[in-house]
C-alpha cells in the first residue's frame, strides 16, 4: 500500500543522528518522516562517553544545553598504557558520561515535538534509492524528495547503495558490559587503559546506574579480543558475570562521498567516528545537523539532487579532522612508540596528556594535537 503523501524528508534510524536530522529539518518547516525500528526508550550498546564536544554540538543542534539529569559529569581521569600505570590526572576539561536509552529518548522526542512524523516502532522491508522510497513492515511504502539514511554502523541504506555497510579490513569492534553499578563509583575517576587490545583501548567507565566496562580496536588486528576482554573485566573487577555484547564501531573508515543521488548518510552509517577515541555522538548529532541544513538548502531552490554536493561541502571540517585523527592513532599505537608515549605520559609536566584531554573536551582540535605531536616526536624519539 503506497503512502501517497510527498514527504520532503524520510530520516531513517532514530539515534542522534537521525534525530539531529529530522529535528533540523522539522524546524526548518519541512515535512519529515522519522523511522526507526524502535521505540524509545530502547537499549543501546555504547560507552555513553559524552565529550565537551557533544556538549557543545548539542547546544549547537537543539537550541539548548542538555539536560543535567541525563549525564554525569566527571573531571578526574585514571590512565594506563601499555601495563604501566601512569596514574590520576586531575582537574581536566570535564568529561560526561550518558546512559543511550535515556539520552536517544530525549533527542528523539525533541525530533517529535518539533513536527517530524512518529514512524518508529517500523521494521523496514525494502529501500528504493531512486525514488527514493522506504517500504515498511506494515504495507505502506513511504516517498520523499530526500532520503537521510542515519541507521547505524549496519545501515541498510549503506548496504543498498553501496552492496556493503564497511569494510572489514578497516572496521573496529567493541565489546562491553553493563555491570551493576560499584559503592565507589560516584567518586571514582574514568579510566582509560590505552593497548589493552591493538590500536584501541579498554575503559569502565563509572555511572550512578552501572559501570560500563569494554574495550574496542580495529577488528583485522585483534583476532583474540574476547580473551582481551575477560582478561580487562577480571583486571577491572567488574563484570565478570554479566553477559557480554558486541558491536562494529566504523572508527576510521568513514564514506569520502557520504551517499548517492538523493541518499544521504550521517552519523555510523557514514563512518563518522573518532577512529583515535572512538566516539561517535558527537560526530552523529552535527553531521545529522548537516545533512539536514544541506536538505534544506537544496529544497529552497527545487533541486533535491543538490542536497549531496552541499552536504559533501559541509563535512570538509569534519573529514579533515578524521584524517587527522587516523595518522594519530597510527602514531600512538606504532609498537616502536609505545615506550616514548609512555614516558611523556608519565611526566609531571604532562603537556601531552594534557593536550590529549583538552581535545577530548572539546577545547582544541585535531590540528592542535597533531602540531604538538609534531613537536615533540623528535625528542620522543630521542628519549627511545
Amino acid at each position: 500500500m503506497t503512502d501517497t503523501t510527498l514527504r520532503d524528508v524520510i530520516v531513517l534510524g532514530a539515534g542522534p543522528a537521525g534525530s539531529a536530522a529530522a529535528f533540523t529539518a522539522a524546524r526548518a518547516g519541512l515535512r519529515v518522516a522519522l523511522i526507526d525500528r524502535h521505540r524509545h526508550p530502547r537499549e543501546k550498546l555504547c560507552g555513553g562517553g559524552f565529550t565537551g564536544r557533544s556538549y557543545r554540538y548539542f547546544h549547537e543542534v537543539f537550541g539548548e544545553e542538555i539536560a543535567p539529569d541525563l549525564i554525569e559529569t566527571h573531571t578526574a581521569v585514571e590512565l594506563h598504557a601499555h601495563g604501566h600505570a601512569l596514574g590520576v590526572l586531575e582537574d581536566i576539561p570535564p568529561i560526561h558520561l550518558a546512559m543511550r536509552r535515556t539520552l536517544d529518548a530525549d533527542m528523539c522526542r525533541r525530533a517529535l515535538e518539533a513536527g517530524a512524523e512518529d514512524v518508529t516502532g517500523q521494521r523496514i522491508t525494502g529501500i528504493d534509492p531512486a525514488a527514493p522510497s522506504v517500504a515498511l513492515a506494515d504495507g505502506r511504502v513511504l516517498h520523499a524528495r530526500v532520503l537521510i539514511g542515519a541507521d547505524g554502523v549496519n545501515s541498510e541504506v549503506a548496504r543498498t547503495l553501496f552492496g556493503q555497510p564497511f569494510d572489514r579490513r578497516h572496521v573496529g569492534f567493541g565489546l562491553e558490559v553493563e555491570a551493576p553499578p560499584a559503592a565507589d563509583n560516584p567518586d571514582a575517576p574514568v579510566r582509560i587503559d590505552f593497548g589493552v587490545v591493538r590500536y584501541g583501548y579498554g575503559w569502565h567507565f563509572p555511572k550512578a546506574v552501572s559501570s560500563t566496562v569494554g574495550v574496542g580496536g580495529i577488528l583485522s588486528r585483534n583476532p583474540a579480543m574476547k580473551q582481551a576482554m575477560a582478561s580487562y573485566v577480571a583486571e577491572i573487577g567488574r563484570g565478570a558475570d554479566v553477559k557480554v555484547k558486541g558491536q562494529f564501531l566504523p572508527a576510521g573508515d568513514f564514506r569520502r562521498v557520504p551517499g548517492a543521488g538523493r541518499v544521504l548518510l550521517a552519523g555510523d552509517a557514514a563512518g563518522l567516528v573518532d577512529p583515535f577515541t572512538g566516539e561517535g555522538i558527537a560526530l552523529a548529532m552535527k553531521s545529522g545537523q548537516l545533512a539536514a541544513e544541506a536538505t534544506v538548502a537544496a529544497l529552497a531552490h527545487s533541486h533535491p539532487d543538490d542536497a549531496l554536493p552541499r552536504y559533501r561541502v559541509a563535512l570538509r571540517p569534519m573529514h579533515n579532522d578524521l584524517r587527522q585523527a587516523i595518522l594519530l592513532r597510527k602514531l600512538v599505537y606504532a609498537r616502536p612508540m609505545q615506550r616514548a608515549i609512555v614516558a611523556a605520559f608519565k611526566r609531571p609536566s604532562g603537556r601531552l596528556r594534557r593536550l590529549t584531554f583538552e581535545l577530548l573536551g572539546g577545547e582544541i582540535e585535531y590540528g592542535d594535537l597533531s602540531r604538538a605531536a609534531l613537536r615533540r616526536l623528535p625528542g620522543l624519539l630521542l628519549r627511545r
